[in-house]
């Protein structure tokens, strides 16, 4: 045995250790990685190549895989814990306990040949403890801080209890509701994906990767997941180079460009390539043209599924196809066999080399290494409980929740409701009083207790001076296919009838007749959406809509509060107000008591187009102009093919004007940004808040361009009368697209129209020039 492969059998622990953390440069670094400063790149490297030197294939194969931890299966624990404790495990999920975190992470540190941390990850999509409106809610706060504020909480609850690294954010834009990842994501707009994108990076991971109280960031679902066929699950998807460059890839791209650690590459083909198999998405975009530098993981199981795709052989020819298309970890199956475990026997086959696995162990090695796990690998449980119970972190949840809330509709000013004009409420709906439904889906570890509904925020709010009446109305169905998330006792109890549908609206309907005003709270419950929750319908499940007709029969003024996370159809009906609540998180009955009432005013916008019906879509906002463009209002013969509410829409308690577009510059050179303002003033008599936006149009160049592509907007907060001057700047990248023509990013000569306004639909406009 040469002295190189005695010192890959050999551990660096004390005085070795030491020894050869001075010889690469890096013995001074250690303080840094607990002080709060970032380590250079030649540190990092360093550290993680002196630890590949010691390293035995089984090793390398075993840091590059992450198993799912379920603690509640002992013989799966075990497992685990066995593959862990023989170096075959470099990372675990699914674990959220801090005592079994720390417990875990003793073994790895404390039992382990070459003593290297365990990396946890988690699924903190959106909140750990304290749970926040859910993403595609945050979205529609157009509002980029509060993002970055709600992850920056969850982040500092995760990496409390031990979690380093979080599953998120879902940056797959999706233009077909009839998914249920919409909700995790921001709709389906590129550009307002992409805002949201980096703030939420931010959030997560803080200035720089290892900041103290963040974790990693792992966006996800790379790529094109959004497009799944049929607005269907784990389907294939086939995009055109230009959706995936000009649309789909762009959050990506701004990930990336603020510093995400991690990328997970997506489950489903693209173009006829496994995602997690295509090298040209991994490698060729990701790395060699944007400049990754971090680690890539697969979604679960999804390198053993290139065996299920039948684009590999075997599951070991899976795990090579993987390696080598730029994957650095993979996510193992639950309950299955990794494919990463037979990448030792493919090493001495031939079949991949030395340097490629090694370049997979150093990315992981180097997040572990930034993340400062080697010097502070344990969890303090102590101070895990004080972040845990922090009364801020509701507050930043109340206020994520309050701006993600959008008005539809509001007729005769029925909102905000006045304390002292009413005497009565009646409260009604499903999910009017369902803690568990009002925080939503991906929450694992969910407290009741913490949580606000929606009937209990509004009996908080106008206490015992007004009678609040509440009744269910109708059972939410259950779910004909059971959730991935369900377990069959689950599944079975949902199928349960809590309440007697019939008389049950009956009563209903006598409480509003007996109230000033009914509130209802309709929607989907969590179970119906998110991951493996595809829908083939928009309608209210179950008997909600006949129980909505029924109390606006009534004739008394009626509220509908939508907890959903996809646009929903109650086939015209005409409640007297109608406002989409999402799911709005452990704060969520005392902001929209606070909405209802009128402490705040709903000032979000829809982050996408709400179709009149399921037979319209997908109908993005931004489609192009295609032939007979005077016609496109009538593609169908039996109704108008516009948009029931357009993108960017949002109602507020007062009214807002826009005037005074000003374009700086009629006429620029390519490669010239481009000055735009525009004046909005309250012209209502309530303080309020109201969401600028800035659309263009290109007329004409080396491709046909959308009619109306978002590039700007700013959320404001005016007083009565006040008037602001928003000023934007449109950059040559927001000018320049894809072009299949020259499969290139090209910026033309042609000419620009410009839009302002509140949506996507603002008819103030202007124009300028780009000229050779």
């Amino acid at each position: 045995m040469t002295s190189k492969n005695k010192l890959r059998r050999k551990a660096l622990t004390g005085a070795a250790l030491a020894a050869a953390l001075t010889a690469s440069g890096t013995a001074s670094a250690q303080s840094k990685a607990t002080s709060g400063m970032p380590l250079s790149d030649e540190v990092v490297r360093a550290r993680a190549d002196a630890l590949i030197a010691q390293m035995t294939p089984e090793e390398k194969a075993g840091q590059i895989t992450q198993y799912f931890d379920f603690t509640d299966s002992p013989e799966e624990a075990k497992r685990v814990t066995d593959e862990m404790a023989a170096s075959r495990a470099g990372s675990l999920l699914f674990v959220h306990d801090p005592a079994e975190l720390d417990r875990l992470q003793h073994i790895a540190v404390e039992k382990t040949r070459l003593k290297i941390p365990l990396l946890f990850g988690y699924d903190v999509i959106h909140g750990l403890r304290t749970i926040m409106p859910v993403p595609i809610a945050v979205a529609a706060s157009w509002d980029p801080g509060v993002a970055q504020q709600a992850q920056t909480v969850a982040a500092r609850e995760a990496r409390a209890v031990g979690i380093h690294w979080a599953f998120a954010p879902n940056l797959d834009i999706a233009r077909d509701p009839r998914w249920g990842r919409l909700i995790e994501g921001a709709g389906e707009d590129p550009y307002l994906g992409s805002a949201m994108a980096a703030a939420q990076v931010r959030g997560f991971q803080g200035s720089y990767i290892g900041s103290p109280g963040h974790v990693i960031s792992g966006p996800k679902h790379f790529a094109g997941y959004g497009a799944s066929i049929g607005g269907r699950d784990y389907d294939e998807v086939n995009l055109s180079d230009s959706e995936l460059w000009n649309v789909y890839l762009k959050p990506f791209k701004a990930a990336v460009d603020a510093g995400a650690g991690n990328i997970m590459s997506a489950y489903m083909g693209v173009n006829g390539v496994p995602a997690t198999g295509n090298r040209w998405l991994l490698t060729d975009v990701l790395r060699k043209t944007w400049g990754f530098k971090g680690f890539v993981v697969t979604d679960a199981g999804a390198a053993h599924d290139l065996l299920t795709h039948g684009f590999a052989a075997s599951n070991e020819d899976a795990a090579v196809r993987a390696l080598t298309a730029g994957v650095d970890m993979e996510m193992a199956p639950p309950f299955g066999m990794s494919a990463f475990k037979t990448l030792p026997q493919s090493l001495a086959a031939g079949k991949i080399t030395t340097a490629q696995l090694d370049d997979a162990v150093r990315h992981v090695l180097e997040a572990k290494i930034r993340m400062g796990l080697f010097e502070k690998p344990y969890v303090d449980l102590q101070a895990a409980k004080r972040v845990l119970a922090d009364p801020a972190h509701r507050e930043v949840a109340r206020m994520a929740a309050e701006r993600s809330a959008v008005l539809l509709r509001n007729e005769g000013g029925a909102l905000p409701l006045s304390r002292r004009a009413l005497k009565s409420i009646a409260v009604i709906g499903p999910l009017a009083d369902s803690a568990r439904d009002t925080v939503g889906p991906w929450v694992f570890d969910q407290d009741d207790k913490e949580t606000v509904t929606v009937l209990a925020g509004i009996k908080a709010e106008v206490g015992s001076g007004v009678k609040v009446a509440y009744s269910p109305g109708v059972t939410l169905p259950a779910r004909v296919n059971k959730s991935i998330f369900q377990s069959d006792e689950q599944f079975a109890a949902g199928k349960a009838r809590n309440v007697d549908d019939t008389p049950e609206i009956q009563r209903a309907v006598a409480l509003a007749k007996d109230a000033d005003v009914a509130v209802l709270v309709l929607g989907e419950g969590q179970i119906m959406v998110g991951e493996n929750a595809s829908r083939s319908s928009l309608d209210l499940p179950g008997r909600q809509q006949e129980l909505l007709d029924a109390v606006i029969a009534t004739g008394k003024p009626v509220v509908v509060l939508l907890m959903s996370a996809r646009p929903l159809d109650i086939k015209g009906s005409k409640p007297a107000a109608l406002m989409d609540i999402w799911y709005p998180g452990t704060q969520g009955g005392t902001a929209v008591a606070n909405l209802l009432f009128g402490k705040v005013s709903p000032g979000g916008k829809l982050p996408y187009n709400w179709p009149r019906n399921i037979g319209q879509v997908p109908l993005p906002y931004a489609h192009l102009t295609t032939h007979q463009p005077k016609t496109v209002e009538e593609r169908y013969w039996n109704e108008s093919n516009t948009p029931l509410y357009p993108f960017g829409y949002g109602l507020s308690y007062s009214t807002f004007a826009f005037s005074n577009l000003k374009v700086d510059k009629a006429k620029v050179a390519r490669g010239v940004a481009v000055p735009v303002s525009v004046d909005v003033r309250n012209t209502g008599s309530r303080k309020a808040d109201e969401v600028a936006q800035l659309y263009i149009h290109q007329r004409y160049g080396t491709a046909a361009r959308p009619v109306r592509e978002l590039k700007g907007f700013e959320r404001l907060t005016l007083e009565p009368g006040e008037t602001r001057t928003v000023r934007f700047t449109l950059s040559p990248d927001d000018l320049s697209y894809w072009a299949a023509s020259t499969r290139s990013f090209v910026q033309d000569a042609t000419t620009f129209d410009v839009y302002a306004g509140n949506s996507s639909t603002a008819a103030l406009g202007g124009s300028f020039e780009v000229a050779d």
